[in-house]
């Protein structure tokens, strides 16, 4: 999987690529919620940014995955997604992140338990911590 660096629009929009992928397809109500909510403008992108790190992040999926079937290659394992989760360390964009999430999720009018997991990790793993807040 390649990375991108700490808190750039690219880690961002490939979470909320993950987020679309995450029940093993990409639907036409996902990519209407995702350019209907501007989500490349809100993540700092490039015109037509988004769509390419889509595009990546299904070929690093096709080739560490590439013994699995699609929808099974879609579920990253706990190692990668933490690698993918700690590209972002600042709480307003990993809330814009996690917003964004949802919208892509719920586009469709259905929840995969799939989806459903992986929105609820992105929300453990990025919950302060109250004594965070002390040091802050």
């Amino acid at each position: 999987m390649r990375t991108y660096t700490c808190n750039s629009p690219q880690a961002a929009g490939r979470i909320v690529a993950i987020a679309m992928l995450a029940d093993g397809h990409l639907s036409n109500d996902e990519l209407v919620a995702v350019h209907r909510a501007r989500v490349a403008e809100r993540l700092g992108l490039a015109p037509g940014e988004f769509g390419s790190i889509m595009q990546g992040l299904c070929e690093d999926l096709l080739l560490t995955n590439a013994h699995l079937n699609w929808s099974d290659a879609c579920k990253l394992d706990s190692d990668v997604m933490q690698q993918v989760m700690l590209e972002l360390d600042d709480p307003a964009l990993r809330s814009k992140v996690l917003n964004l999430c949802h919208v892509a999720v719920y586009a469709d009018g259905h929840v995969a338990e799939t989806e459903t997991a992986l929105l609820a990790a992105l929300s453990r793993a990025w919950q302060e911590e109250p004594w965070q807040r002390l040091l802050a």
